[in-house]
């Protein structure tokens, strides 16, 4: 029988914390990847050119994408702490199609976030996605687990309520904003190392994390006309151009904003240092002229002000 998409669900929640699973709201796609490591055993008694491959080793990743971002502050502080997640892939039924019901492929098992980007785009749908890497192997479910399951009528965020605020330096308060700004996204990837041992039963890759990287993209319309209130200055192109030059870090927030051409700071969700990295200006033929930054993070970000 063929199963409709919308049918199947990641649910998840940090390891150890004694509550019930949680699907990952308003997901667009998730899927399961499972990959099997071979060595060819090939050998001087064996008659014949074909391979004899033999399975070495089995990992699996997940990855999802979301429109809701609403849970940002709690997955930026999972990454940066290490925090392993228990992690579903079922089938779901039932109250917002969120709780999950026993079948032949449903599997549980550790996870890390090894890569996670949230995507604030003017007047769009915030969206995140989220690939997870296996930290343990991934069982069959006997039964099914207890699940908390989440609003269909939560608040979608529009990404035009957000803003990237930089300093001019790595000491002063970020209060200028990229002005004319169309996109923003923040990418947060885990490097993880194969810790497999003789120790370790099962043929199951086990990761485990050793280093944390962060970088920031935003683009934005080459316009010298646009008002700037009196809260910020505007961080305009020449800006920028002497802050790549200096190649020396800035502060950087990235915070909730209102007020005249959204431009007034509310709460911050993430902040840290940064290094403009890239910066690319585009002047097509008869269309409006961009610029493109990239910032990649210098030491450990904090999760708010």
């Amino acid at each position: 029988m063929i199963q409709k998409g919308d049918n199947l669900r990641i649910l998840m929640i940090p390891d150890g914390v004694p509550a019930p699973l949680q699907v990952i709201a308003k997901a667009t796609n998730c899927t399961l990847n499972l990959q099997t490591n071979t060595e060819d055993a090939a050998h001087k008694d064996i008659v014949g050119m074909f391979g004899q491959p033999v399975v070495i080793s089995k990992n699996w990743s997940i990855s999802v994408e979301s429109f809701d971002v609403t849970d940002a502050a709690t997955l930026l502080n999972a990454i940066k702490a290490g925090t392993k997640f228990k992690v579903l892939f079922s089938e779901t039924a039932t109250t917002n199609n969120q709780t999950p019901v026993v079948t032949s492929y449903m599997r549980q098992g550790l996870a890390y976030i090894n890569d996670i980007t949230f995507n604030w785009n003017d007047r769009e749908l915030s969206t995140k996605s989220i690939q997870l890497t296996g930290a343990s192997p991934l069982e069959v479910v006997e039964t099914a687990p207890q699940t908390i399951e989440i609003s269909v009528n939560s608040t979608f965020t529009r990404g035009q309520f957000v803003r990237l605020f930089i300093s001019s330096n790595n000491t002063a308060t970020p209060s200028r904003v990229i002005g004319a700004a169309r996109q923003l996204s923040l990418h947060v990837s885990t490097t993880l190392e194969n810790a497999t041992t003789k120790d370790t039963e099962g043929d199951w890759q086990i990761q485990e994390p050793t280093a944390v990287n962060f970088d920031i993209t935003s683009s934005a319309l080459v316009n010298a006309d646009e008002t700037i209130t009196s809260e910020v200055e505007g961080a305009d192109l020449g800006n920028l151009m002497s802050y790549y030059e200096a190649g020396l870090p800035v502060k950087f927030e990235i915070a909730n904003v209102s007020g005249a051409n959204q431009r007034t700071k509310g709460t911050v969700l993430i902040s840290g240092s940064v290094i403009i990295s890239q910066l690319q200006v585009n002047g097509p033929t008869r269309q409006n002229a961009d610029y493109t930054t990239t910032l990649n993070g210098f030491g450990p970000y904090v999760v708010g002000a």
